[in-house]
């Protein structure tokens, strides 16, 4: 690959990265709009904090977020490092302006009046937003940036910093919130945190298939003929008859593994398989090229 295309790949995987930091942040923003202020939910990250000063001093939430948003990514440029900041530099500033546009549609705010409905599905954009922001290798800012500090100096690990400050937030604001809403609140911020890992795995789980039959061979050169997928043998032996032989161990995706074990039924239908979803694979043929022998 000459250096011009290398350049061009990066070129449009840093354009790639930049849109679904954007398309996050609109999602985010756009399901607090709809669902968070009108409702009065409670709810973590800086939106919540915003809530609590807004309360108490009539802060508008935008404000108060680029304000917030701005001193943070000034910590972490000198705490944290000017590369690590470089990552939220976009959200800092997209983020309370696109929040502020939304606020001004005021048909986005009357979709629905059910906190239940509003709890799942400001739960389900939040989620999606923050972990296609996160996924993008960018982060959005704001709350992100304490846990991030107290891991760096004083070894606090992320997700419990993450926990205790929306803990704290969402104390914060039952002061002046029922205890209904409350309820739905802390429902809410429970399940975008599960959304938000569901959001990083995706596309990303696949199966891991391990095979034990006198039949390796053929089954071996079937998953490279039929399947294009790579494959590793070990060497085994049995633990009751000490048979030597060797295991087919081969990684596809969900939808590949339907006629994996038909093609290895096919081929011997006595084969033993092991089957294991894994979060991740990296390497040749998943994450790099496929390189033709």
């Amino acid at each position: 690959m000459t250096v011009e295309s290398k350049k061009e790949l990066r070129s449009i995987f840093n354009l790639k990265k930049i849109f679904f930091v954007l398309l996050g942040n609109t999602i985010y923003c756009a399901g607090i709009v709809a669902f968070v202020l009108p409702t009065g939910l409670v709810t973590g990250g800086t939106t919540g904090l915003g809530l609590i000063v807004n309360h108490y001093f009539g802060v508008p939430i935008e404000l108060f977020a680029a304000i917030f948003n701005t001193v943070m990514f000034l910590l972490a440029v000198v705490l944290l490092g000017k590369a690590f900041a470089l990552t939220s530099l976009i959200s800092t500033f997209y983020f309370p302006v696109i929040l502020g546009v939304f606020q001004k549609i005021e048909w986005l705010q009357d979709l629905t009046d059910d906190p239940m409905l509003c709890t799942v599905f400001a739960a389900v954009s939040i989620g999606v937003g923050i972990g296609m922001v996160i996924k993008a290798g960018a982060s959005t800012g704001g709350m992100d940036i304490p846990p991030l500090i107290l891991n760096k100096k004083m070894g606090v690990p992320v997700s419990v910093g993450l926990y205790t400050f929306d803990f704290l937030i969402l104390i914060g604001q039952m002061f002046f919130r029922d205890t209904e809403k409350s309820l739905y609140g802390i429902l809410l911020v429970m399940i975008y945190t599960v959304l938000v890992d569901k959001v990083l795995l995706m596309g990303k789980n696949q199966m891991q298939v391990k095979i034990m039959s006198e039949h390796y061979e053929e089954i071996n050169e079937m998953i490279h003929q039929k399947l294009d997928r790579g494959t590793t043998l070990y060497r085994t032996e049995s633990g009751y008859l000490h048979n030597k032989g060797f295991l087919v161990m081969t990684v596809v995706s969900n939808r590949e593994l339907p006629k994996l074990n038909q093609l290895i039924m096919e081929i011997d239908d006595k084969a033993f398989m092991v089957i294991s979803q894994v979060s991740e694979v990296k390497g040749r043929g998943f994450t790099l090229h496929k390189h033709l022998l």
